[in-house]
């Protein structure tokens, strides 16, 4: 299975490479992707640096233009995708109709990979987009079981690509308004959730108190360690309890069901994580590299050894194994 790894920076897409990747995706420096937190991101200079860095080393550069285009300032995405094709890139991640027509359109000869922000998790959805733009490949949701993926596999004209490992996301893949309730800014419309300048901690007695905009969104004793304050990831009293509501602090890691992925037809294992810092990428994308290697020597179980850099040090294998049901 293809291993696609995350790049924020120049430096993380080096340390990618260097660490075993076979694809790198990234974005540029503007609200066409989801990832759109200040000091991240690429310019066209940077990114045709990274494509012939990247393409010495035989490895991949996917270009994530995945949030959906603002009435009045199409412009904006349709010239990353111009650029994009321009620059070397191997791939287009789309999520918008109308940018996927525009992509088809303009570059026919271009690969165009279906965003996880399309959620698209069907037969009769994922054969829309292939029949109608020529889609090459589709990143599921997180929502899908072993089982169903196998069966959209075998019933399917493309390729599937899964997440493997980071952040889980309860809303319907990044198209969240949790984040634009309270901050005016979300995910697929700007290309950040829970923005840094509307982040701010307090403290109060011995306790550490997040906030996002007029909003606490958890309050920490001073045994705990503070997280960053997403909505959905806050802790909330409801039905006179207190907890994590929408979603407790985990992290998805399919490391101990690789070889079942295989088996399902699973394309290419995606690792979340554009904002991370380049250490955290070299470790889980070098965990990852080691896992594949010894699968394909014929070593059918693995362990994980990146249960520290999960969210709260716990990990979860999500939907996949479904193990609530």
């Amino acid at each position: 299975m293809e291993l696609v790894c995350p790049a924020g920076t120049p430096a993380s897409l080096h340390a990618a490479v260097d660490a075993g990747a076979d694809v790198v995706y990234c974005g540029f420096r503007d609200a066409t992707n989801a990832r759109n937190f200040p000091g991240l991101n690429f310019s066209r200079d940077e990114l045709r640096d990274a494509v012939r860095y990247a393409h010495k080393h035989d490895v991949h550069v996917y270009l994530a233009c995945n949030t959906y285009p603002q009435a009045g300032i199409e412009y904006i995405w349709q010239a990353a995708i111009d650029d994009a094709v321009a620059i070397g890139v191997d791939a287009v991640i789309l999520a918008d109709i109308g940018l996927l027509r525009y992509a088809r359109d303009r570059h026919p000869d271009a690969r165009l990979h279906l965003s996880v922000q399309a959620s698209a998790s069907n037969e009769e959805a994922i054969k829309f987009y292939h029949r109608e733009f020529a889609v090459r490949r589709v990143v599921l949701p997180r929502v899908l079981s072993l089982e169903e993926i196998r069966y959209l596999n075998h019933r399917i004209p493309v390729e599937t690509e899964v997440f493997a490992f980071g952040g889980m996301c309860v809303m319907a893949e990044g198209r969240c308004s949790l984040s634009s309730y309270a901050t005016g800014e979300s995910p697929n419309m700007n290309g950040v959730c829970s923005p840094a300048a509307h982040v701010h901690y307090e403290e109060r007695d011995d306790m550490t108190v997040s906030r996002l905009g007029d909003f606490t969104i958890n309050i920490y004793d001073q045994n705990e360690k503070v997280g960053y304050p997403t909505l959905c990831k806050g802790r909330f009293r409801a039905m006179n309890k207190s907890g994590y509501l929408f979603e407790e602090p985990t992290s998805l890691d399919v490391t101990a069901i690789l070889p079942e992925l295989a088996e399902a037809g699973v394309t290419a294992l995606k690792i979340e994580g554009r904002q991370r810092g380049k250490a955290y990428i070299s470790q889980v994308v070098s965990a990852f590299r080691a896992s594949l290697d010894r699968i394909s020597q014929g070593q059918l179980t693995t362990r994980s050894s990146l249960s520290t850099l999960s969210e709260g040090q716990s990990d979860t294998t999500g939907a996949y194994r479904r193990s609530w049901q």
